[in-house]
């Protein structure tokens, strides 16, 4: 899978901007306020129909302009698609693929896969479990649409439930109601539980081998997902969605009366957590800036590697601001570890010894420069 051009109209910064993309490396550099990260966040948005920067999508137009479209062209294993997406200054949303337009969100996964990673994303590491479980969903969901689903499903339901108990002092007989409603999450709760307990064991595997190359062999990475319902090994293996469903299902109905009393609902995948240890220590109290930065980017390298496994064709991987905290033999493996897939990643400037498509970026403005062999 790889990126042959994008086109941008009244987008962030940009008024009107066209670029090509190579095969391999892909190099946009330029002054910092150019415009290089709203490039990577327009890539993105074609994947996974958010930002990952704001909530507020009117934010991506262009200020004075009534909307903004992104037009991406890629070319896939089998075929060469399109990807033109519609911003209003309202935040009003619609996307086309192939020229047919989307009536779901869910329907853009998969067809487009990226993988980014800023600066922000250390807070992965230690900041609360809400970013870590974003972190599975959004890896899940652009390799399984069926996972999207459940998720969505289950969230709707959720929020049904808690709305209920907000009110369950002045309703009779809500428990009927609950009891439906406990029902749906256990039968939804298990397949994100399921499929996210194999994600993070085959994640584990690839990550923890990219953090001790990145670390110097200083450091060993452990990741295991971290429940109210389930203990990781547990199974020998053998994870059962019917077992986890039961438990699930019993562990909400014994934490009803608390839920009452609270308000919202205490157990469920919406609590659930990935445990992080770097040499045995959980990282997410102690590990220093840099072991976060190490930790974040690994997971990032890793989740590439499991897309291609589960696809059968690599991401685009997105790295914003990555080289300018690492030596320069750190750099130089990282863009060795990025070999074999599309790579497109921002600079102030770029030294470094190796074939790449350059982009220079100025002011809302950017062009292909003579690439380098």
């Amino acid at each position: 899978m790889k990126i042959l051009a994008l086109e941008l109209n009244n987008f962030r910064n940009y008024k009107h901007v066209k670029v090509d993309f190579g095969d391999g490396l892909n190099v946009l550099f330029g002054k910092n306020a150019s415009g290089k990260t709203n490039m990577l966040e327009s890539i993105y948005l074609c994947s996974i129909f958010h930002s990952p920067r704001t909530v507020k999508d009117k934010e991506m137009v262009l200020i004075g302009e009534s909307k903004a479209t992104v037009s991406l062209t890629l070319k896939t294993k089998y075929k060469k698609r399109s990807i033109n997406l519609q911003i209003d200054d309202k935040g009003k949303k619609k996307v086309l693929v192939d020229n047919v337009p989307l009536n779901r969100a869910g329907e853009l996964f998969g067809v487009l896969g990226v993988v980014f990673f800023s600066p922000d994303e250390m807070k992965l590491v230690k900041e609360s479990p809400q970013e870590r479980r974003r972190f599975m969903d959004v890896g899940l969901s652009q390799q399984q649409r069926g996972y999207f689903y459940s998720l969505q499903r289950y969230n709707k339901t959720l929020k049904q439930k808690n709305n209920l108990l907000k009110e369950w002092r002045q309703s009779r007989n809500i428990d009927d109601m609950l009891d439906v409603w406990d029902a749906c999450l256990a039968k939804e709760g298990a397949v994100i539980i399921t499929k996210r307990i194999e994600y993070i064991r085959t994640l584990n595997d690839a990550a923890s081998r990219f953090h001790t190359a990145i670390s110097s062999e200083k450091e060993n990475l452990k990741l295991s997902y971290e429940s109210s319902i389930y203990f990781d090994g547990e199974d020998n293996g053998n994870i059962k969605t019917q077992d986890i469903e039961k438990k699930l299902y019993d562990s909400l109905i014994s934490a009803r009366a608390k839920d009452k009393e609270l308000g919202y609902s205490t157990a469920g995948p919406h609590r659930d957590d990935i445990k992080i240890e770097i040499n045995g220590k959980d990282s997410r109290k102690y590990a220093s800036q840099g072991q976060q930065r190490t930790v974040a980017l690994a997971l990032k390298l890793g989740e590439v590697v499991i897309y291609k496994n589960e696809i059968g064709e690599a991401p685009i991987l997105l790295l914003d601001d990555v080289l300018s905290e690492l030596d320069m033999d750190r750099q130089k493996l990282l863009l060795d570890m990025t070999k074999g897939f599309q790579t497109v990643i921002t600079c102030t400037e770029f030294n470094i010894d190796c074939g790449y498509n350059g982009i220079f970026v100025k002011d809302g403005t950017a062009q292909n420069v003579e690439a380098e062999q």
